[in-house]
């Protein structure tokens, strides 16, 4: 069996926490992010599709969601970087027995708000919600969404009928957003308890109805604290943005090579940014042209760029999935992405210029970032965000028009 390496993390160290079809692989930097220090595999063979980095009330804990064909899902955690792992005693994420449903996979991991450090929630297949509120200890279905009427209706994609997004409003409480493939976009205002469609606008290409109420296969979506009204979305075919919560969508493809891909990131510090890494089509699912691009917008999706450099132009057929792409919250901010390949690539100047910071790895499924020992942003300096963030042009409108009013 192979040895796993452990890296030694201090107080402003960077955490890239890449999980592949084998198992869990550690980078670490600093902030200048010039040299990457690798550790694992951290349970080898295993495939590892769910990570989090868990800061909140002074922790310090990595979670990963191990899947083998002998036991299953299961939440596994560290409190020291890897060194040492603490698997529950029996899964804790299971579905009642009254449901006739089980566990096939964990697909997303998410800590809840900063004020509410012990919540967490789990996003897994067949597509379920499941909440923490003791850190982790005990999980509970999310009835509202389990027993909501288009359940039955709901449709697997090509990796299963997954729970894939979490993103609780970070202005309310009572609101929070899950992606379901395929079943669409739902927003909960009650905390959880009931549950709405949130797709008008959004295609679903492969049904007779193009524009059905739900059905819709969609990939990974943002949001940006400092704009909690503002969606961005990656959809099965399609790019979209919501200004209105969710209640509507509006096409955002404008110079992309194609509007069909699975990754996106937000940048941390703009809510105007957003990174995205467009493939071919749905039968072929690898990079247009044999370019490894990734895409970035900076207003907001009126207009998309490529960011090339750095990054193999040539025979570069690569495949980058779901939650394969990240930020750091450092300034400039950086970007990461794995393929399927095996490679991990970052940015340390928004994406602006690359390069391959691993290669030979399994094929990457799932990439986290994570600065140690960061302090929590000031609820000040968020509410100045937004205040700034409001103050900008509307995307479509002249800031000469925006003087105007």
């Amino acid at each position: 069996m192979v040895a796993t390496r452990h890296v030694s993390v201090k107080d402003g160290d960077l955490l890239l926490l890449v999980g592949t079809t084998k198992g869990l692989f550690v980078l670490k930097s600093d902030r200048r992010r010039s040299g990457w220090e690798g550790g694992g595999p951290h349970f080898p063979g295993t495939a590892v599709y769910a990570l989090a980095y868990d800061a909140r009330s002074g922790r310090r804990r990595l979670w990963a969601s191990t899947h083998s064909f002998h036991f299953g899902a299961v939440l596994q955690t560290s409190d020291d970087f890897g060194k040492n792992w603490t698997p529950p005693e029996a899964s804790t994420v299971k579905f009642p027995a009254d449901s006739g449903l089980s566990l096939k996979q964990i697909w997303q991991i998410r800590p809840g708000r900063p004020d509410e450090p012990d919540v967490l929630y789990c996003g897994v297949e067949p597509a379920s919600l499941f909440e923490s509120r003791d850190t982790g200890q005990t999980w509970s279905l999310v009835r509202g969404l389990h027993d909501h009427p288009h359940r039955p209706r709901w449709e697997p994609g090509g990796g299963g009928l997954c729970l894939h997004t979490i993103l609780p409003d970070p202005s309310d409480r009572r609101r929070i957003f899950v992606g379901i493939s395929t079943g669409g976009v739902y927003r909960s205002d009650d905390g959880g308890r009931s549950w709405q469609a949130r797709n008008r606008g959004i295609r679903a290409d492969f049904l007779p109805d193009k524009h059905p109420e739900f059905g819709q296969c969609v990939h990974k979506f943002v949001q940006h604290p400092a704009r909690p009204e503002r969606l961005f979305l990656q959809n099965h075919w399609g790019l979209y943005r919501s200004d209105d919560r969710g209640d509507s969508w509006q096409d955002v493809a404008r110079g992309v090579p194609s509007d069909f891909g699975f990754a996106m990131a937000a940048h941390p510090h703009d809510p105007d940014t957003v990174y995205i890494a467009p493939l071919e089509s749905d039968l072929f699912r690898c990079t247009p042209e044999g370019k490894l691009r990734a895409y970035r917008t900076r207003n907001a999706g009126r207009s998309w760029e490529p960011l090339t450099r750095g990054l193999p132009q040539r025979d570069a057929l690569e495949t980058i999935l779901r939650d394969a792409m990240a930020v750091d919250s450092l300034d400039p901010a950086g970007v990461y992405f794995g393929t399927r390949s095996g490679r991990v690539y970052g940015s340390k100047d928004g994406g602006t210029s690359w390069s391959l910071l691993r290669e030979g790895l399994p094929p990457v499924v799932c990439v986290k970032a994570a600065v140690v020992g960061e302090p929590r942003k000031p609820r000040r300096a968020v509410r100045v965000a937004a205040a700034r963030a409001r103050r900008r042009p509307k995307p479509g409108r002249s800031r000469a028009g925006a003087r105007k009013r």
